[in-house]
């Protein structure tokens, strides 16, 4: 089975539509997402991937999330772009997904499911959330041009 060919900019209003979800831990419904949850489920109604991952706990074990990305997604270099899977660290290993959009004022924004504020919340990406970021992703059959 061929994957369809997936733009940026689906990706990013996907992942837009997702906002105010309630988080939930390891949800996958409208009703409540994670951040793994929301990038699987943003995949899911892309067509992109039917991957999915349910034995993890809020804080991963060494570099388990780093090798599901790696091994499901496409690792990119240089900025973040809209439509980018960024993955980020807040201490110790990487334990935080997010989709990167456009920020309406110039720049770039982040999409993903925040437990601190309970709902998938989009934020522009400044410094401090930069410095978070350890690796991008592109996922599966995503095509820039």
């Amino acid at each position: 089975m061929s994957l369809p060919t997936i733009t940026p900019e689906q990706v990013v209003a996907a992942a837009r539509g997702w906002r105010d979800v309630p988080y939930v831990h390891q949800g996958r419904s409208r009703a409540g997402v994670d951040c793994a949850g929301l990038v699987i489920m943003v995949a899911h109604e892309l067509g992109a991937s039917s991957f999915d991952v349910a034995d993890y706990g809020r804080y991963p074990s060494r570099d388990r999330m780093r090798e599901l990305m790696r091994s499901l997604c496409s690792e990119c270099t240089g900025e973040p772009l809209p439509g980018m899977v960024a993955m980020m660290q807040f201490t110790g290993e990487p334990r935080h997904l997010g989709i990167v959009v456009a920020y309406r004022h110039g720049g770039v924004a982040l999409v993903h499911a925040l437990q601190a504020a309970g709902r998938v919340a989009e934020h522009r990406i400044d410094a401090l959330w930069r410095s978070r970021i350890t690796a991008l992703f592109e996922m599966p059959g995503v095509k820039r041009v």
